[in-house]
This record gives C-alpha cells, sequence and structure tokens, in this order.
C-alpha cells in the first residue's frame, strides 16, 4: 500500500469517526435519553481511541498528544468517576471540533503545530485536565500510556512479506511507532531468509523480528500499530503473564529452527530457560491447551463469553470486508462513460431500424436492455443515504439554540433516503441555512411559547421522501409562523409588488426568496442582513430543483424543497416542435392526448377537467414550420398537479444523458441541460418546475384557469 493513499484513507476514516463521535455525544444530551448511556460513551472512547492510535502511526504527534488527554477523561467517564453534564458535553464538542481542524490541517498539508491550532488547544486542554483532577493528571496518564505506568510484557514476532517495500512502506517505521505505545525491551532481528548476494533484490524485505514490548496497552492496540501492513506481514502476539505452552506453540509455527527461537525467547525475556525446557517436554508428552485457556485463567471471564466474543469479532471482520472504499472521481468516470454508452447504443439501435435487418435490431435490443442494467447499477453505486446530511444539523441545532437561549427539540425522518451523492454535496448548505433561519425565525422564546399555550421546547422537524423522480426535503418547525402582512408590506415598500396586484399567499411567502428581502428588525449574528434566502433558492435551483413555503399563523412554517435523484442520467420522452427535439422527465409523464382548443385560449378539455397547458411553439418561438394539422397535448404532473404541454410529435421513450448549457445559455428559461441523441443531434430537457412556475403566474392574471382548481393529480 502506499504510504499517501494510507495517509489519505486515515484522513476519510477520522472524518468519519469525529461525525459518529458527535453524534454520539448529542444523543448523550436529547431530551428522554439517560445521561447515564454506556453505548454512547464506548462510541465516543472508541473514536477517540482509534484516531489516536491510526494517528501515531503517521507521526501526527499533536494529534496523539490532544486526543490522548480526551481520552484520558473518557476513561474516567466510562469508569463513573466522572459524571455527564451539559458542560462536559460541550467541551468534548469543543474537543471533537479541534480534532477535525486538525485532521483538516493534514488533508491540507500543513503542520497540526501551527500557532492557531496550538494556541486553540491550550483552553481545552486545561478543562480536561481540570475534569482528571489536577494539572498533572493528564501528563500522569500521558506517561503511562507510554509504558511508565503498570506495564505488561508483550512478545511480538513479526515476519514481513518480501513485497512491502514495493507497496510504499517502511518496516521500521512500525518498529520506531511501537516506541510511542510503550517500551522496547528487546528485539532480535532475524536475516534466516536473506538471500545470497548475487540472488539479492534491493527492492524486496527478507527481515523477520522478535520483539518484547513493555506497554499497558490492550491487544488491539497493538495490533493496530501494524492495521496498515496486515496484508504484508505475519504477525503473532503473545499477551503478558500467558501461559508457556502459547510460546511453545509460537516456535512451532515459525519458520526458524525451535533451538533457535527458544534462545531468542530467553534472550527477550518472554520466558525463562526452565520453563521453555519443561513446556517442550510436556508439548512432547501430548499435553493439549484448550483455545482461550489463557483468557480465562488470567481474567475469570468464562469459556463461552470468550468464544461468544472471539465469533463476533470475526462476524465484524467479515463485515468490514464486504466494503469496499471507491474514490468519488472513479464513480464519476464510470458514469461519463455509460452515458456515452447510452448514446453509442441508441446510435446502434437507430441505424439497426433503418438498415431493416431483423437478426441486428433484436441483438440491438439484447444490447439496449443491458446498457439500461448497467446504468442503473451505476447510479446505485452515486446514492447515498440523505441520514448523514441530517445528521449534521443535529449539531447546529445544539449549537445554535443553545446560543439564542432557546430549547429545540431536532425531530428526523426519512434517514434512508436515497439520492445521488453529487445533490448531496450541494444540497447541505441550503438546507443548514434553512435551519438555521427556522431556529432563529421560526421558533419562539421559551416565554413567548407559554404565553402562547405551546410546550417550552421547541420541535424542529426534518423530513425526505421519494415522489416520482424526485426527492422532497422538508424543513419544519412548530414556531409563530410568517407575517403575512409584514412581508407584503416590506414588498410594497421596496416596489417588488405592485399595491393594485392582488397576490396568493404563495407569492407573498416566496417573496422572502427576493435578494436582500429581511423583515427582522434587529442584525443578529445568524440573521437581519436579507443576505442568504436569495442563495439558497439560487443553489436549489441550479441543481434543477424547486422551493416552496407553506407557513400557518401560530402553528409554524414548513419549507419543501424538491431536487432530482440524480443530476447524470434519465429515463426521457422525447417531443418533436418543428425541426427541434425536446426531452422531458419519463416519471412526470401523465400521458399524451389528441390537442383540441378554442383559439386564443390556454386551457383543454381532459374528461370534463379544465387543463391548462403552454404551447412550446410559442414559448421557445419556433416559427421556421408551420404546426402540423394534428398537434399533441403531453400532460405532465409537477408538485400534485397537472398541465399540458402542446408538441407536433411524439417520438417516444429514450435514455438521456444530461448534458450542463454553456454560460451563455444558462438564462435561458425552460430549459435545464441538453443530451445526444442517438443521430448525433442535441435534444433540450424541458425545465418542468420552471414551466410550471410560468403556469402559474399566468394563471395569477387569469383567475378562471387557476392550476390549482382545474386538474389536480
Amino acid at each position: 500500500m502506499n504510504l499517501d493513499d494510507a495517509l489519505q484513507t486515515f484522513i476519510a476514516e477520522s472524518r468519519e469517526l469525529l461525525e459518529e463521535m458527535q453524534s454520539a455525544l448529542l444523543s448523550l444530551g436529547a431530551p428522554g435519553v439517560s445521561m447515564a448511556c454506556d453505548e454512547a460513551v464506548n462510541a465516543v472512547f472508541r473514536a477517540a481511541h482509534t484516531i489516536k492510535g491510526s494517528a501515531g502511526l503517521f507521526g501526527l504527534d499533536d494529534i496523539v498528544a490532544f486526543t490522548h488527554v480526551a481520552e484520558s477523561l473518557l476513561d474516567e467517564v466510562r469508569a463513573g468517576a466522572v459524571p455527564i453534564d451539559e458542560a462536559l458535553i460541550a467541551l468534548l464538542l469543543a474537543c471533537a471540533d479541534h480534532l477535525r481542524a486538525l485532521v483538516d490541517a493534514v488533508a491540507a498539508g500543513t503542520s497540526t503545530a501551527d500557532e492557531v491550532l496550538a494556541g486553540a488547544a491550550v483552553p481545552l486542554l486545561v478543562r480536561l485536565r481540570a475534569y482528571l483532577g489536577d494539572d498533572t493528571a493528564a501528563q500522569t496518564a500521558a506517561v503511562t500510556a507510554l509504558g511508565g505506568g503498570t506495564e505488561g510484557h508483550w512478545h511480538l514476532s513479526l515476519r514481513f512479506g518480501t513485497g512491502v517495500l514495493r507497496n510504499g512502506l517502511d518496516p521500521l517505521s512500525f518498529l520506531r511507532y511501537l516506541g510511542r505505545i510503550g517500551r522496547i525491551a528487546a528485539i532480535v532481528t532475524l536475516a534466516d531468509t536473506l538471500p545470497p548476494l548475487d540472488a539479492l533484490e534491493p527492492e524486496c524485505c527478507h527481515l523477520g523480528f522478535e520483539i518484547a514490548l513493555l506497554t499497558n496497552a490492550d491487544k488491539a492496540t497493538i495490533e493496530g500499530v501494524f492495521e496498515f501492513v496486515l496484508d504484508d506481514c505475519a504477525l503473532r502476539i503473545v499477551p503478558p503473564r500467558s501461559h508457556v505452552d502459547e510460546f511453545v506453540a509460537l516456535i512451532e509455527a515459525l519458520p526458524e529452527s525451535p533451538a533457535r527461537l527458544g534462545e531468542i525467547l530467553v534472550q527477550c525475556g518472554s520466558v525463562t530457560a526452565r520453563e521453555l525446557e519443561c513446556a517442550l517436554q510436556a508439548q512432547a508428552a501430548g499435553v493439549p491447551q484448550r483455545l482461550g485457556e489463557i483468557l480465562v485463567e488470567q481474567s475469570g471471564v468464562a469459556a463461552p463469553v470468550v468464544d461468544a466474543a472471539l465469533g463476533k469479532q470475526q462476524q465484524q471482520t467479515r463485515a468490514d470486508r464486504a466494503s469496499v472504499r471507491v474514490d468519488a472521481a472513479k464513480l464519476d468516470r464510470l458514469v461519463d462513460l455509460v452515458g456515452e454508452l447510452i448514446v453509442a447504443a441508441a446510435g446502434a439501435a437507430a441505424h439497426a431500424r433503418h438498415s431493416r435487418d431483423a437478426e441486428l435490431v433484436e441483438a440491438c435490443s439484447v444490447l439496449s436492455g443491458l446498457v439500461e442494467d448497467v446504468r442503473d447499477s451505476a447510479l446505485e453505486l452515486r446514492m447515498v443515504k440523505i441520514g448523514a446530511t441530517f445528521g449534521r444539523f443535529r449539531r447546529v441545532v445544539h449549537d445554535v439554540a443553545h446560543d439564542l437561549g432557546k430549547e429545540i427539540e431536532l425531530v428526523v425522518s426519512g434517514e434512508d433516503t436515497e439520492l445521488d451523492k453529487t445533490v448531496v454535496e450541494k444540497i447541505a448548505d441550503p438546507l443548514t441555512h434553512l435551519v438555521r433561519n427556522a431556529i432563529d425565525h421560526g421558533i419562539e422564546p421559551a416565554a413567548q411559547r407559554a404565553k402562547r399555550g405551546k410546550p417550552a421546547r421547541g420541535t424542529l422537524r426534518l423530513n425526505a421522501y421519494h415522489d416520482a423522480s424526485s426527492i422532497v426535503i422538508e424543513v419544519g418547525d412548530d414556531g409563530g409562523g410568517l407575517n403575512r402582512e409584514r412581508i407584503l408590506a416590506k414588498a410594497l415598500e421596496r416596489g417588488l409588488v405592485e399595491p393594485a396586484h392582488k397576490l396568493s399567499d404563495a407569492e407573498i411567502y416566496a417573496l422572502v426568496f427576493e435578494p436582500g428581502f429581511s423583515t427582522a428588525d434587529q442584525v443578529t449574528n445568524l440573521s437581519g442582513r436579507g443576505v442568504g434566502m436569495d442563495v439558497v433558492k439560487r443553489n436549489i435551483s441550479a441543481l434543477r430543483g424547486t422551493v416552496a413555503i407553506d407557513s400557518r399563523p401560530g402553528r409554524g412554517t414548513t419549507i419543501t424543497v424538491r431536487l432530482p435523484l440524480t443530476l447524470a442520467i434519465i429515463n426521457g420522452f422525447q417531443v418533436g416542435v418543428g425541426r427541434s427535439v425536446f426531452v422531458l422527465p419519463l416519471e412526470l409523464v401523465e400521458e399524451c392526448i389528441a390537442f383540441s382548443a378554442a383559439p386564443g385560449h390556454d386551457v383543454t378539455s381532459l374528461r370534463g377537467r379544465m387543463l391548462p397547458f403552454v404551447r412550446l411553439r410559442t414559448l421557445f418561438g419556433i416559427d421556421a414550420q408551420p404546426p402540423p394539422a394534428r398537434e399533441n397535448t403531453v400532460v405532465v404532473r409537477w408538485a400534485g398537479q397537472c398541465f399540458g404541454l402542446v408538441v407536433d410529435t411524439l417520438l417516444g421513450e429514450s435514455q438521456t444523458v444530461i448534458k450542463p448549457l454553456s454560460p451563455m445559455f444558462a438564462g435561458v428559461q425552460g430549459i435545464s441541460g441538453s443530451g445526444i441523441r442517438g443521430s448525433g443531434e442535441i435534444a433540450l430537457i424541458l425545465d418542468v418546475p420552471a414551466l410550471f412556475e410560468r403556469l402559474t403566474q399566468s394563471a395569477a392574471a387569469h383567475p378562471s384557469t387557476s392550476v390549482t382548481e382545474n386538474l389536480p393529480c
């Protein structure tokens, strides 16, 4: 394994562990959860312990030193010596933030000993040591961890594989790190497998080591030192105070001569010469020793418990190996290649149809089915659960509510809802702003809630679910709701609306997304400057999504965000207008009917109900050819409502690879992207949300054609 790749793995895993640590800490302070939650405390301890051990492997002493002090405090918490309260949780959250900053510094290639980072660590260390009893407690704990306390004599038998150097790993670096968790009392280098000089390859490792290590660390910590080289070495660890038969079994398992290995064990001080001789004689006499006996004898643990623990550890190891960490860039490249494959397959199918060769058409049909399966599998690889994104907001709610002096409970649902990783990455910031805005503006202070007959603790809801080809994310609160009259007055003051123009509630609430719009009387650290909500809408629109507000005075506000599941490939329905070809997401198409409407009207009849429609020919100014005698209406569903798109021809279904428009065409209304047809021609992808919004605005001027009243879906 390349050491740089290993470092990147450490960075990624450390960030995941810090997220787990933060989630566990926040769960300790959640309402209705016992403050003595052993499982959560153990989770925090394991995360800190793992980060410390891995950081030491790369010589990241600042991370090791800081984490060790925090780990010492967590050990006291686990033992029940330090009670858990809000102050302790806040301190440990701050420690997690500092560790994240240290890991980010490693990722950026800067020193973790930076003056700013070092200065930030000092007050945290002072507070940690105060919990440990006195100023020297943390240092004492550190000395103990380095072998200065109650040490055990561990024996390590280490044989590196011949390819370890080619994989970019330095065997001596692992031995040096052993000195960080203990003291190497003795070490013997074995060169028995070293070939003759004329056959020696400089890139091959032929050395082995027998090591006596004095440390109070456990076996998992010692084994963790060699985590990145376990596949390139043979490691055997014999615990302190082990039965001498364990050393005999070690001698029999190693390739060197038993007599020489016996001398090495005696030289390391792991066993005495007399103990070894007696054990060898007992072994020759056939006296067996049951697996796990050492643990049972030393710890007084029942054998079934040991067997169950070993079995669980083996199951966990198998589960860990069931998943593979893949670079996101490789997934993106795979999806790009699948997109090109779709275009090529569509072109081959078109040529097959024109050739009228039945066998070729059949072969292309089979190919198209396989390409579709590959497409679905590739997109599934990019799908991630939104629960990880929702999990970040527990900390946001905790910190912001604390700063504002409010009691707020976060209720999360739909965490298992999946969407494209690209969408997840880009939606985090807009959602963060919506959550902070709901806490600051939406949920009232406890005294005000009490006057309104509400519980003192406010509720913030995050929910996600699938709807056709979209994911819907709801951010709701049980606060006071939006002040309709105040928003309208502010809009009139700024000239955003005409005094005589009548607006619906949804249109008035949508005004908060205007740049610079704010109704706050005071500017705070969180809001009041009119910056943010317009950015939220712009970022969501850039993802081909929409955002809407539903608010009820005194009962709360819900902001609904609709986003496409993926930004890469869609199942499309192609339509033609003149020589132009447009693509609609297939999941939004309800049905196709023959167009019939009275001249000068923008509604038609569908089974006795009025259906508003948009003429694509008129919308995009396509006048190169006159319309055909028989036009068609594609009935489209969006946000629970139906409307029609009038087109010339229906071209059928197709898989469409979405290509972004160049900045020159970014301002074109009603178009969200482009795709390449099998013939090589360009097809424009229709922006259904934008078309629906345009129709809604038109309907507001003609109430008789209201979308919301004519044909709900």
